[in-house]
């Protein structure tokens, strides 16, 4: 019994403790060009995510960000730039949360037998892959309108008269 109650009661702790500590991280640390939140080459056609059929499910995802006073992802609020740079960055804190809960399912290798540790990873790859999954997505979708009005604020830059 105290197995099973480690286990139900462990996910949701860890789980909150993740969401509330990267949302105590400060927004600066997901800027910049990392590796691990860069669209991959495979990614960028978008192909992937249409044979998910991401823009079908995504909408049914809850969006833990404004649980905790953080920033809602369910939609995008407008075109400013810096508000979808604001978004982007969002999403890099999303998909690291996400990949650290995760990543935690060691923790209940201390107290499973092995069919059980089996559960946990199944649940863990469940439980948030679908969410990292739209998070690229959303990032991919993001920066190609950032692309789009840098591109439409170049061309149409009014030229000062001599």
């Amino acid at each position: 019994m105290a197995v099973w109650t480690a286990n139900l009661l462990g996910w949701p702790i860890l789980q909150i403790s993740i969401a509330r500590f990267t949302l105590s991280l400060p927004l600066e640390s997901f800027a910049g060009d990392r590796p691990f939140y860069s669209i991959r080459s495979w990614e960028r056609s978008g192909r992937l995510y249409n044979i998910f059929a991401i823009k079908r499910w995504k909408t049914l995802l809850p969006d833990g960000g404004p649980w905790f006073g953080g920033f809602s992802k369910k939609k995008v609020a407008g075109r400013d730039p810096a508000y979808l740079q604001t978004f982007i960055l969002e999403t890099r804190r999303a998909e690291f949360a996400h990949w650290c809960m995760l990543c935690s399912f060691p923790v209940f290798f201390l107290w499973n037998p092995l069919w059980a540790c089996l559960v946990m990873v199944a649940y863990a790859v469940v439980a948030n892959l679908p969410f990292i999954i739209v998070q690229r997505y959303n990032r991919l979708v993001l920066t190609r309108i950032c692309a789009r009005i840098s591109e439409r604020q170049n061309i149409y830059t009014p030229v000062a008269a001599p």
